[in-house]
């Protein structure tokens, strides 16, 4: 039984004071919980109408209205704050009708533990199927498009023991979205045809997982579970553990999807969680309508409570070395103990993670820092499936290494055992375990709304974990002190019940990896922990430099909301100082009402981004300072208070957010240490090393490879993650110095206040920031124009190889520039882009299966704007020549339905891009961001929404049949662009050569000892060029081949700077 199984509904859950929304928990007939929460204002008016569902199934619009790159496991530095593009506004106008979407989430308690040992990967093949139509709805993609059309999206993922599938729409269509929603649970078609193709898209997502150290991580984790047991299973799903496998052991795969289907998709096993603006009780009748033909199995939920440990053996006691995709250095040391779930009122891993995982003084990091060991640390547990069931908790410190580091790997051990054994000494601590309740007391008290689809999400899951009451607050809070459980977790974290994971690219040199993982083919080496660590780890004892933490000073404790006049509760911010040396915007929140602000700071100079060097040296500037304040400033950073330094094309952006009450406290720290900024020859060479491992680890991934080519040829000038790489080991610790100097000599700024803060707070801030670093006045500077190149008429076409050579996936972006804009071309760019996202989709993707990753892009490049289409694919699925030409066809394709849209279908259109436009921001952060990106791009077009939403009223059908024609149908005066991301002549299973430290390791260098960086030339790192002749042969000559970027761009025109401001051409 799990807890959620323990009280019966209806209870109501425990929520927030700040928490406007209402809720019901309801159980249905056939065994569905369900969560209904409304957020609906206590004025609006809820319309009957929306209750009406027409005949053809959708619901009439309310009078008076009028008629949107993936890998995240490392940080992408080199994406500036002021990224060069966006893909349109959609947040709110506050002076426009507010809109929300609506959304729902299911989970089934049910995931790959369930699956059938013969067919690995089936839970995550069926997940995928139950959207290939039902039915009531046969379409293949009638979900997809019904959802899309409605401004809406939707996903879903497989975890061990859940299932989850989520969606939002607007809301006047979200009863016939609920209802082709619950159609996966009743009635799915999935028919012979759709399961076929349907098994190339798992394939392609297992391909794409292939370049991912965690999931080669957790694969290789899964071998050393005991036979049989459900932690070892392959869980994805692949064309050989779906086609090849079951079909050489005459497996009927679409009888087996059929019968998994109905054992394991009960209502029973399910919760269900819906948030719209409509009433309870209208929600409650619909839920109740919809879902309750989902049927009842009749059978006892299945548990894997009872299995023992699965990592009680020798296998798991042992040490592994592996090569990863990545260069990094990491070790890991993981530990197993029993279920926790129970203790969630406790929550002893998150108690021994919050202080395995501090950075503050007297902690590991703080330590392993200053030998020079880490610069990096994760701790605890990750509450995915895979670390977290009913069968076992993982509990996990990983440190990622410096090269000195690695060479210490046996003493860093040592470290983390001394740390775990004084904690084991001292005890629980009833002041630390206290103080993190109190931190999360205090962000659930003035918590602010997520976005309704990540929340309703959220909460499914935690309907199987938690009883009614808890749903809102199981997941987080801290209830219950017990000093017991506590000890007992810590006891189990001894070093002879340690997994001991070594990673790093020295393996490969070495050739010491001589076995190889089943699925994902990763090279390791099993070897035993030798005794006399064990006896040594045994009696180990406490270094003097390991202490708990102090009391946090960080703790807000002052939650009054502050008043101003009347006149400075304006809708948009103002500038109350605006001088040559800078300025200082201000908005004071009125809607949100929580003791929270917000300070972006905008240094800006002319020496930054001259070059690429000046790029690195701002990069390794802002590595440094997140270096030297991680101690000092960790305690406000686990109070809720944040802080981050981000590149722009001009400066150097400082942002600091949270409770307001300390927030000064926390700024101030960060302004004094970077305009004290200090390092020393040893720290800075770490932060190097570690700096050139991040530049490597992104080139090698293709769809970041493939962003940095597409701008930088576009930009008239942009410094990539390559010509970085090619710098970054001619920087010298003089030259970083005289950098910095140059920066910080020749600064002005401009400030962003926003929250709960008064005016003259943010003046003394602004004050304290113009006293320590001198800004003065930049003639001439103060904008930040970047132009972009214009296009050819013929279509351009470039092809570049991977940097890894082991990766099997390709990607390709065509880019069609449409030019300068202006407002009406922007929203006229949307709405097609609206428009073509679930046919993109549905042809290339579902239809055509070129890959897992198929998106189209609405762009707006420093103004310029254009659209393109992106496929994710892999060598065995098609050409780069091939997948240009299904692109083109889609373009073709989506232009006749273009050319036979309706006027009724584009009245549609405009009115879900107009409503779209109109959804009120969940929280302050989204207000914040969007009146930020209009002050850092130094455009101040504050009211652009209400505008835009004006100015999608003017939009013609003729009008917006004309554009599409004329920007991507293929004509004279077309202006294409084709990014090509080719992998090598190798199956994903075969090892990637170390470009990193074989390739290039000689590269020869030029440097100077000043801060001067204007005569350092690198002549490595370039990117490799593929012919383009497949196309050019069948181009007729309208079409141009690119194998050196500066000498095509050479030819180019740049165009104007572009200022979307107005309604007219800036």
């Amino acid at each position: 039984m799990t807890l959620a199984d323990s009280s019966d509904v209806p209870v109501e859950p425990i929520k927030s004071v700040n928490d406007k929304r209402k809720y019901r928990s309801i159980k249905l007939t056939n065994g569905l919980t369900a969560l209904l929460i409304t957020d609906q204002d206590s004025d609006d008016v809820e319309d009957e109408k929306e209750e009406t569902v027409s005949d053809d199934g959708e619901e009439e619009s309310e009078d008076g209205e009028s008629g949107d790159d993936a890998d995240g496991e490392d940080s992408d530095m080199s994406v500036d704050e002021g990224d060069d593009e966006n893909e349109g506004s959609k947040k709110p106008a506050k002076d426009s009708p507010s809109e929300k979407l609506s959304a729902a989430a299911l989970c089934i308690g049910q995931g790959s533990f369930s699956e059938p040992d013969d067919i690995p990967g089936l839970a995550h093949f069926l997940e995928h199927m139950v959207f290939m139509g039902s039915e009531k709805y046969p379409d293949e993609n009638d979900f997809d498009m019904f959802i899309r059309k409605y401004g809406g999206s939707d996903n879903a993922f497989t975890d061990c023991e859940r299932t989850v599938f989520y969606f939002d729409i607007q809301r006047q269509q979200f009863y016939d979205g609920l209802d082709r929603f619950a159609q996966f649970f009743i009635s799915p078609l999935m028919k012979q045809d759709s399961v076929d193709r349907e098994t190339k898209a798992v394939d392609s997502e297992f391909d794409m997982s292939t370049a991912s150290d965690n999931a080669k991580k957790q694969q290789l984790m899964g071998t050393t579970a005991a036979p049989g047991h459900p932690m070892g299973k392959f869980m994805w799903g692949n064309t050989k553990s779906l086609k090849e496998d079951p079909a050489a052991n005459n497996i009927d795969i679409y009888e087996r999807l059929q019968t998994f289907h109905k054992n394991m998709y009960s209502s029973h096993y399910m919760t269900l969680a819906v948030q719209s603006r409509h009433s309870l009780d209208t929600l409650e009748k619909w839920v109740r309508e919809i879902f309750a033909p989902v049927t009842h199995n009749g059978k006892d939920k299945p548990s894997f409570a009872n299995l023992e440990s699965p990592f009680n053996n020798d296998r798991f006691y042992k040490m592994y070395k592996w090569v990863p995709i990545k260069n990094v250095h990491q070790i890991e040391v993981t530990w197993v103990l029993p279920c926790q779930l129970q203790y969630y009122r406790t929550k002893p891993l998150h108690y021994i993670g919050w202080l395995t995982g501090h950075e503050g003084k007297g902690s590991i990091l703080s330590y392993l820092r200053k030998k020079l060991w880490a610069l990096k640390l994760d701790s605890g547990n990750g509450e995915t499936g895979f670390e977290h069931n009913t069968t076992m908790a993982s509990f996990s410190i990983n440190v990622t290494l410096t090269d000195e580091g690695l060479d210490h790997y046996q003493e860093v051990l040592s470290v983390l055992f001394e740390y775990i054994q004084m904690l084991r000494n001292e005890g629980p601590c009833e002041r630390i375990w206290s103080e993190i309740k109190t931190i999360e007391d205090n962000s659930f008290r003035w918590q602010e709304q997520r976005e309704p689809m990540d929340y309703v999400e959220k909460l499914c899951e935690n309907m199987q974990l938690f009883p009614p009451e808890h749903y809102l607050t199981g997941e987080d809070l801290l209830m219950d002190y017990d000093s017991k459980v506590i000890a007992e977790c810590l006891n189990c974290l001894v070093p002879s019940k340690a997994n001991i994971m070594l990673v790093s690219k020295r393996f490969e040199e070495s050739g010491e990896c001589t076995e190889k993982e089943k699925w994902y083919q990763t090279p390791y080496n099993a070897v035993n922990i030798p005794d006399d660590w064990i006896s040594q780890w045994a009696d180990i004892q406490p270094r003097p430099e390991f202490h708990l933490p102090a009391a946090n000073e960080y703790i807000a404790s002052d939650f009054s909301l502050k008043e101003v006049e009347e006149k400075l509760n304006t809708e948009y911010p103002t500038a109350i100082v605006d001088t040559p040396q800078g300025k200082l915007w201000y908005k004071k929140d009125s809607k949100f009402k929580v003791p929270k602000a917000y300070i972006h700071v905008h240094l800006i100079s002319p020496v930054v981004n001259k070059t690429a060097l000046d790029a690195v040296l701002l990069d390794l500037f802002i590595l440094i300072l997140e270096q030297n304040l991680a101690e000092v400033a960790y305690a406000a950073d686990v109070a809720e208070l944040s802080y981050s330094f981000k590149p722009t094309d001009i400066g150097l952006v400082v942002k600091v957010s949270g409770f307001n009450h300390k927030l000064p406290k926390l700024f101030e720290t960060i302004i004094d240490y970077l305009s004290g900024f200090k390092v020393d020859q040893d720290v800075f060479g770490a932060v190097k090393e570690t700096l050139t491992r991040t530049y490597f680890n992104q080139m090698i991934k293709p769809s970041k490879l493939n962003r940095e080519v597409r701008i930088e040829i576009l930009m008239q000038s942009y410094w990539t993650v390559v010509s970085r790489r090619q710098m970054i080991d001619d920087v010298t610790l003089p030259m970083l110095l005289g950098w910095v100097e140059q920066f910080k000599s020749r600064l002005m700024v401009e400030t962003y206040f926003h929250g709960n803060l008064l005016p003259q707070e943010c003046k003394d801030m602004y004050g304290y920031v113009l006293e320590k670093v001198k800004c003065r006045v930049l003639p001439g500077y103060a904008l930040a124009d970047r132009r972009v190149v214009e296009l050819p008429t013929k279509d351009s076409y470039v092809r570049v190889k991977t940097f890894n050579e082991g990766d099997c996936n390709t990607g390709i972006t065509n880019y069609y520039q449409t030019g300068p804009g202006t407002l009406h071309m922007a929203v006229v760019n949307e709405l097609l882009n609206m428009q073509m996202e679930e046919p993109c989709f549905d042809i290339l993707r579902t239809r055509e299966q070129l890959g897992y990753g198929v998106f189209s892009y609405h762009r707006d490049t420093c103004g310029i704007l254009g659209l393109s289409v992106t496929v994710q694919s892999q060598t065995s699925t098609a050409s780069m020549s091939e997948l240009n030409d299904h692109i083109e066809n889609f373009v073709k394709e989506f232009g006749k339905m273009v050319a036979d849209t309706t006027q009724e279908l584009f009245d549609t259109l405009i009115d879900t891009l107009v409503k779209l436009k109109r959804c009120e921001d969940s929280n302050m952060g989204e207000e914040v961001d969007r009146h930020w990106n209009q002050i850092l791009t130094q455009l101040y077009f504050f009211d652009r929404i209400p505008k835009e939403i004006t100015e999608i009223g003017t939009l013609k059908l003729d009008e917006y049949k004309a554009w599409y024609k004329t920007v991507m149908m293929a004509n004279d005066n077309r202006r294409k662009l084709s990014v090509q991301i080719s992998a090598y002549d190798k199956t994903p299973n075969e090892e990637s050569g170390d470009k990193d430290t074989q390739k290039f390791k000689d590269k020869p260098t030029s440097v100077t000892s000043s801060g001067d960086t204007s005569s350092v030339i690198s002549k490595e790192w370039t990117l490799s060029y593929e012919s383009v002749s497949d196309i050019l042969s069948q181009s007729g000559g309208r079409a141009i081949g690119i194998d050196d970027i500066q000498k095509y761009k050479d030819n180019l025109n740049i165009l104007p700077v572009s200022r979307i401001v107005s309604q007219e051409k800036s």
